[in-house]
């Protein structure tokens, strides 16, 4: 049985791994900023699978001192970390970048970035010691370079620096017994990214038919990730759900072929 540490798991495509996880037999460690979002995750998920196989420990990935608490308590709870999943984020409302205030900015880059780097430094150096593990980052927007998309300039500047660590930690841990790896999920609808467009009707106008288009539902997607970093044996991959391929077809199917992603 495969021990799983997934920060940011309490909703959306991080409680989705979660459930995926679970549903292929692993033991799984839900983590999230509050003890009462922690408990109502591990609540939801104990009444669908064995309670046995399922911890929660509170984390701010932002913390250092919490990273490694949350490392810890995994390896008390299960006997050590077999795949930790650097999943924990922050959106930003859409909107130019000066009217994003400072204090918002901070907090998106100390989550995506700086709590990034938190826990691929605890998950190597416990792998390290341990002798094997797989550690995975959740990409996006930004991660693929060459795509900008207006309002949304400091979400996508914290995955392209992602996409750079990633890169940088395949090259490290090359030819180790430690496996690292990259998700892009692609558009999944979840609250993260429909709260982006809350009190902007008339943007969210104009972006829900390219949802419709291009997203997918939480529950489509997470189950093909989890399958796909259970079966994996190498380090340096990229597991996208969204191919370049899968995006043309549904572009030129869209006049023939309607999809409700979103309501």
């Amino acid at each position: 049985m495969k021990t799983v540490v997934i920060t940011g798991s309490t909703r959306g495509i991080g409680f989705g791994l979660a459930d995926s996880f679970l549903a292929e037999g692993c033991a799984v460690v839900v983590s999230g900023r509050t003890e009462a979002a922690v408990s109502e995750a591990v609540s939801r998920l104990a009444a669908r699978h064995d309670a046995q196989r399922i911890s929660g420990q509170p984390c701010d990935v932002s913390d250092y001192a919490q990273v490694q608490a949350l490392w810890d308590a995994a390896v008390t709870r299960f006997g050590r970390v077999d795949i930790w999943i650097n999943n924990a984020g922050i959106a930003q409302p859409v909107s130019d970048f000066e009217e994003l205030s400072p204090e918002r900015m901070r907090a998106i880059v100390e989550t995506n970035v700086l709590g990034a780097m938190h826990g691929a430094r605890v998950a190597l150096r416990g792998m390290r010691a341990q002798g094997f593990g797989s550690l995975y980052s959740m990409e996006g927007l930004g991660s693929s370079g060459g795509r900008q998309v207006r309002g949304l300039s400091v979400y996508g500047t914290t995955k392209a620096a992602l996409r750079y660590l990633n890169d940088a930690l395949m090259m490290e841990t090359k030819g180790t017994p430690i496996i690292v790896g990259a998700l892009q999920p692609g558009m999944t609808i979840t609250d993260m990214l429909t709260k982006e467009y809350e009190g902007q009707p008339e943007a969210w106008a104009r972006v829900k038919p390219i949802l419709n288009i291009l997203s997918d539902r939480v529950e489509t997607v997470t189950p093909w990730l989890v399958r796909r970093v259970l079966s994996n044996t190498r380090g340096g991959v990229r597991f996208a759900w969204a191919s370049r391929g899968k995006i043309t077809w549904r572009f030129m199917t869209a006049p023939f072929i309607e999809r409700k992603v979103v309501e």
